[in-house]
């Protein structure tokens, strides 16, 4: 037997991790960066996994020269397309950390003290939301397992009030909603109850009612609004829709995976009247609340419903303290990282009012830019933006065209704006969600599309 360390330590490799880390976290990513076909990848690693391994300074020199730079920057505050990221410097630090702590925050028993901090985070949240200081849940990888877990909830407590009777399930949405909420439909196996949106696409309470009143609604166990939706940023009509949820006794999820994140903004502060009346909801702090993937908050305003329909039991699970606070009953997990510790270090870092200040400063430079797209007669505004996403269109323009600018501009490393569709033709569209973003620079692009 030998007291030598089963993984020999490595302090230059240590060091050398740590100042590649240090230097992303100051310096960026090449915006440059972009996929490579497989088999070129393929080439350029080599072997790496091998019986007598390659050490970890060639690891990391393939990770720096192949890996990185075969990855777009999502933090660049050119990529305005998808919903692009912008982690603070202090949550991506402190990512480092929480990895390096080894956390398991699944039950309170092995995870309390991170799973306290996490749930300070929640409950800044749940203030914004206007719910009752006992609201709570917990972070999951993303807004896609956030809405599946809060729907499988959602229809647990339907089965309940209505005796486990057997029921063909359905949840209502728009055809607007995020792609997830059609997967979860799947998932479950239950039907989609398709609700007209309104010329934006926008979800309303008129509408809802009119569909419940032709369709019976039989079976509706959830309507899913979106506080934010993905292609155009457009906020459903939350008051009029949670309305009629209450009229007819139905479950109410909100979807703001990327606009939720504007509950911390008084200027927009309109868009989410009636939110304080939904039993559900998730937002991604990895997209505009500063945070690094992966990171969705799911909440419930009434806790217990989440833990009646996720709580596991075994053997092994009966040590749990089910009077304290397990992140593993409220979501479709049980294994999990302390993945909301970043948010709850940046929030504590820089303080709730500069958060609110990021995000009006990005609500301003949507602003600013869709007057910049006004002033050009080459360029129309497809509508008025909710938030933050904007959809214009170049006159005179195919897919073809789209296409070819996007694909240009973003192999230059000038922007990366890739075109959508609207109402079935090619739109291009930007989301912005990075203060750092300059209005001078978008406006360079916009001068691009005269030509």
């Amino acid at each position: 037997m030998t007291d030598e360390p089963f993984w020999p330590h490595d302090e230059e490799l240590l060091q050398s991790v740590m100042d590649w880390s240090s230097s992303r976290i100051t310096g960026g990513q090449d915006p440059l960066a972009r996929a490579r076909p497989a088999h070129q990848l393929r080439e350029e690693l080599g072997d790496t996994v091998v019986p007598g391994g390659i050490g970890g300074h060639e690891a990391l020199r393939l990770f720096a020269e192949v890996v990185v730079t075969a990855t777009r920057a999502q933090d660049n505050p050119m990529n305005l397309a998808f919903i692009p990221a912008a982690p603070t410097e202090a949550a991506l630090v402190f990512d480092l950390a929480v990895s390096a702590a080894e956390m398991f925050a699944g039950t309170w028993e092995a995870g309390a003290g991170a799973i306290a901090a996490e749930n300070q985070a929640l409950a800044w949240l749940v203030g914004l939301l206007g719910w009752p200081e006992t609201a709570g849940g917990c972070f999951v990888s993303g807004a896609t397992m956030g809405n599946l877990s809060a729907l499988v909830a959602a229809r647990e407590k339907a089965r309940g009030d209505r005796g486990g009777q057997p029921v063909a399930w359905r949840l209502a949405a728009t055809a607007d909603s995020h792609s997830s909420v059609r997967a979860a439909a799947k998932v479950m196996d239950c039907g989609l109850l398709d609700v007209p949106g309104d010329a934006q696409g926008r979800m309303t309470g008129e509408a809802l009612a009119d569909v419940l009143v032709s369709d019976g609604g039989d079976g509706v166990f959830a309507v899913v609004a979106s506080s934010g939706t993905t292609n155009a940023g457009v906020v459903d009509d939350l008051a009029g829709i949670s309305a009629v949820c209450r009229e007819h006794g139905i479950w109410l999820h909100v979807d703001g995976a990327y606009g939720g994140a504007a509950l911390a903004a008084p200027s927009v502060a309109d868009r989410f009247v009636g939110i304080a009346h939904a039993d559900s909801f998730v937002v991604d702090p990895h997209k505009w609340l500063f945070a690094p993937f992966d990171c969705c908050a799911l909440l419930y305003r009434e806790p217990e419903h989440g833990a009646n329909a996720h709580s596991q039991f075994a053997s092994y699970l009966e040590s749990v303290d089910r009077s304290e606070w397990n992140p593993a009953d409220f979501a479709v997990h049980l294994t999990r990282r302390a993945r909301g510790l970043p948010f709850w270090f940046s929030l504590a870092t820089y303080g709730t009012d500069r958060y609110r200040e990021a995000i009006e400063t990005v609500l301003a430079t949507t602003r600013a830019v869709v007057a910049e797209i006004r002033e050009r007669p080459n360029l129309r505004l497809i509508m008025e933006p909710d938030l933050s996403v904007v959809l214009f269109e170049r006159v005179g323009w195919a897919d073809e065209d789209y296409r070819s600018w996007s694909d240009h501009n973003a192999r230059s490393g000038i922007v990366l704006c890739v075109p959508t569709r609207w109402e079935g033709r090619p739109v291009l569209r930007l989301c912005f969600v990075n203060p750092a973003t300059r209005v001078e620079a978008v406006a360079d692009v916009l001068d691009g599309l005269a030509d």
